[in-house]
């Protein structure tokens, strides 16, 4: 690939995610590190970019689609009603992991009553329970991606890694037949991580993620154990939750509605997630991953 392509590549997949780790680039790219380490140079002379230490951003996002508010009104009456339906499935003292995202922020405000030991690398949720002495909240390592206000990385990884929970509750960018997707590659690695701590893991997605696909490959349906929406998802893709043993609940005004059971595991069996390992080959190392080197206005 020749060196306008590439940097062409890099810009068009900036102006959608808007940060990016140079590993990331390179998959992206098919080429070294240090390649892209230059071609990133480059750009940010020419003012598209602005280098960051082990990562780049773009100098002007186009776009607020993504990013984190409290205030998000993008069907909110639909996050409210899935956020009790979910916290309805959980039982008092249960360790409880919550991930980043504005349905998951929802899900967390119903979540006092249950007393739950709560384990996060959102800033959002955990600010949730900050006026709470009576719950315990862990906030995991990291350094912080600005437009979720989440933490990832190294650190945020490791911490998922050394805890059990009893659940996860999770969002994504996307649900097809092929599988769950999100909108970066440094989501990716925290939510896998979540995944495979959790006993259980209750997928929260509004109507509009049905057939969408985001940027990242996060797993198969198949590795979720419930999935909580407002509306029901099509035959079809019924069809492959139901293959894949997935409890599908509605979220409607009058409470939670099962529309279709999941299949029966042993208790305290999780089954397994087949989460895949990111994609790629060794390359050059590169520096501990860092946040942008400021936040977005």
């Amino acid at each position: 690939m020749q060196q306008e392509e590439r940097q062409k590549r890099i810009e068009d997949h900036l102006s959608k995610v808007e940060f990016a780790s140079l590993d990331e680039l390179s998959e992206l790219v098919d080429t070294s590190v240090s390649t892209v380490r230059r071609d990133v140079d480059i750009m940010e002379s020419q003012g598209k970019v602005r280098r960051t230490h082990g990562g780049a951003r773009l100098v002007s996002p186009k776009s607020d689609e993504g990013r984190f508010s409290p205030r998000d009104t993008s069907q909110l009456s639909e996050k409210e009603a899935i956020g009790q339906a979910c916290a309805s499935l959980i039982h008092p003292n249960q360790t409880v992991i919550v991930d980043a995202g504005t349905t998951c922020f929802h899900v967390a405000r119903y979540l006092e009553s249950k007393n739950p030991h709560i384990i996060t690398n959102s800033l959002p949720v955990a600010n949730v329970f900050s006026a709470t002495p009576k719950l315990e909240v862990v906030v995991t390592g990291g350094v912080i991606y600005p437009r979720l206000g989440v933490l990832v990385g190294p650190l945020a990884v490791a911490a998922f890694a050394q805890v059990h929970a009893d659940i996860a509750i999770m969002s994504c960018g996307g649900i097809t037949a092929e599988g769950i997707t999100n909108s970066h590659g440094l989501l990716i690695e925290i939510q896998r991580a979540m995944m495979e701590a959790a006993q259980r893991v209750i997928l929260c997605v509004d109507h509009t993620k049905f057939g969408r696909q985001s940027i990242s490959q996060l797993c198969g349906v198949e590795a979720i154990d419930t999935l909580i929406t407002d509306q029901s998802p099509s035959p079809d893709m019924l069809k492959v939750l139901n293959n894949a043993g997935v409890e599908v609940i509605v979220a409607t005004p009058a409470g939670p509605q099962l529309l279709q059971p999941g299949k029966t595991t042993t208790a305290h069996k999780p089954k397994k997630r087949n989460t895949p390992p990111l994609a790629g080959r060794a390359r050059e190392s590169e520096p501990a991953f860092s946040a942008p080197d400021r936040f977005v206005d």
